[in-house]
């Protein structure tokens, strides 16, 4: 991660010395929007952190090894697009319901949706890309998600 940060500072610097009236625009373009989209992040994130408060973890494990793999799979498809977990939480996670004895295919299904579809980010994604768009991107990686989860079932010997 600190390269990034570091790539990104020495990315900025050049265009500073590149073009310092253009660098001061975009940053004070990419300011407002920062700002614009605090206050809704911050109400996203105490929303999920209420949600997850009140779902206990072993109500969470029960669903998801379910009376069946593809229940399991439809049951993490969903948690996972009404969740906002970043990827650094969301891997360690998986490995953890993994050791539980949660199938590769439920895995796959939740960290697939849980990366790719947004259900709780939509009302920021439809402001910035329209509801159209936001609309058709979440349903084509929602079912792209589902999709890739049976290859995972099928590839790890999960269905029959």
């Amino acid at each position: 991660m600190k390269i990034l940060y570091i790539l990104t500072g020495i990315c900025l610097l050049i265009s500073l010395v590149a073009n310092p009236f253009k660098t001061y625009q975009a940053l004070k373009i990419a300011g407002k929007r920062f700002t614009k989209l605090l206050g809704e992040f911050a109400l996203l994130l105490i929303l999920v952190s209420l949600g997850l408060t009140l779902l206990p973890p072993r109500s969470i494990l029960g669903y998801l090894k379910g009376p069946g793999k593809l229940f399991g799979t439809l049951i993490a498809a969903a948690v996972g697009s009404f969740t906002f977990i970043p990827g650094f939480i969301a891997y360690p996670l998986a490995g953890i319901l993994h050791q539980q004895g949660i199938p590769y295919m439920v895995l796959a299904s939740f960290v697939t949706t849980l990366m790719m579809v947004g259900v709780v980010t939509f009302p920021m994604e439809q402001r910035i890309l329209g509801i159209r768009v936001a609309l058709v991107r979440n349903i084509l990686y929602f079912l792209l998600a589902l999709l890739t989860s049976l290859g995972i079932g099928l590839i790890f010997g999960e269905l029959p």
